[in-house]
């Protein structure tokens, strides 16, 4: 059975922007996939759209939820009520906290007085200094006893308001994660939102590239599927001072001008640096993906894979992964090899061992 078969590209689109050059053969030929050159090689990062100012809100307090005033994608103020919780015990603290506060000032206005008469009753020589001291005393006491209820009552009626969740800032709610009738817990995440104003793209830069990105941020460009035909020039780039001790990269953050419809935090994109070396390490090689024309992509319900050669020339099914399409073209993420060869005619395949 003939069989149009290609041999994948050893040069990786991922991570040297090339253009794949096919030859023609006849259908029962190998046929070989060559790339060339396109000026300076540029190295690209997977990246992601993220939020400038990002929030994920929750309350101080537990209770229940008794308002829900916003949903997901609804615009929101700065100050805005989004989310109320059940305050009756709050408030009911607050009207006992107040109550004590009258009886201490009731109190105080008492000790005032005794302490006037006293004094009068000093200077007449009619009580001793002891007397006088004591009616002192009992006053100073009274009014500590008014500052501290007084104290209680603006603590009790600062509580108050955590029953409240307001919005930070002017954005856009991007997830409710709680309903009327939940139980509100200090720390559970109830309410996700972002200023839509101010998105960056921000990429996973291993620490073998550091020293080049950084001596190329003037020439970093990014595009955004969907978003942008070809790469665009990033207007500030910023690569963090530290790298993650787990993944050992640092943070490349790109600031996107605002006004771009349709733009939210999440979205897949991809960073692309000049002048940087690809393929220096082992790790970046095996994660430059290959380029096979779109005929050789096969789909079968939520499957889409490829038949590749095994060694005894026989074709198997294998599960990829896609990325950009490129005219007839489309770059191979994961699931093929360097130097593996693909049949670009799966409609000859028979399902026969």
């Amino acid at each position: 059975m003939n069989r149009r078969l290609i041999l994948a590209s050893a040069l990786a689109l991922s991570a040297v922007h090339m253009g794949p050059v096919w030859a023609n053969a006849d259908s029962a030929k190998t046929m070989a996939a060559t790339a060339s050159t396109a000026g300076a090689a540029q190295v690209s990062l997977d990246a992601v759209v993220e939020a400038v100012r990002q929030a994920t809100l929750s309350t101080q307090v537990a209770g229940t939820i008794v308002g829900l005033n916003v949903k997901a994608g609804d615009r929101v103020r700065a100050g805005q009520e989004l989310l109320r919780v059940d305050a009756s015990a709050a408030q009911q603290q607050v009207a006992g906290s107040s109550a004590q506060l009258e009886a201490a000032q009731a109190n105080l206005n008492v000790a005032s007085k005794e302490l006037d008469r006293q004094k009068q009753l000093f200077q007449k020589q009619y009580i001793s200094q002891g007397a006088l001291d004591r009616a002192q005393a009992q006053w100073e006491a009274a009014r500590a006893q008014v500052q501290a209820q007084q104290a209680q009552t603006r603590a009790a009626q600062t509580q108050t308001g955590f029953f409240s969740v307001r919005a930070p800032f002017n954005g856009v709610v991007s997830d409710v994660a709680v309903t009327l009738g939940d139980m509100a817990m200090p720390g559970r995440p109830m309410l996700t939102m972002h200023d839509p104003s101010a998105l960056r793209v921000s990429a996973a830069v291993p620490q073998s590239m550091l020293s080049g990105v950084r001596s190329q941020l003037a020439s970093v460009r990014y595009e955004i599927a969907g978003h942008s035909a070809q790469p665009v020039k990033a207007g500030t780039a910023q690569l963090l001072p530290s790298v993650d001790p787990v993944t050992h990269t640092a943070q490349l953050r790109l600031a996107l001008p605002a006004g771009i419809e349709g733009l939210v935090p999440g979205m897949f994109a991809r960073v692309w640096v000049s002048g940087v070396q690809a393929g220096s390490t082992a790790q970046n090689t095996q994660a430059q993906p290959v380029v096979l024309p779109l005929s050789a992509i096969v789909r079968r319900a939520e499957m889409t894979g490829v038949y590749v050669m095994d060694a005894q020339g026989k074709p198997r099914l294998r599960q990829v992964r896609l990325g950009r399409v490129n005219g007839h073209n489309v770059e191979i993420l994961s699931g093929v090899s360097t130097g593996e060869q693909v049949v670009t005619a799966p409609a000859t395949v028979t399902t026969k061992p």
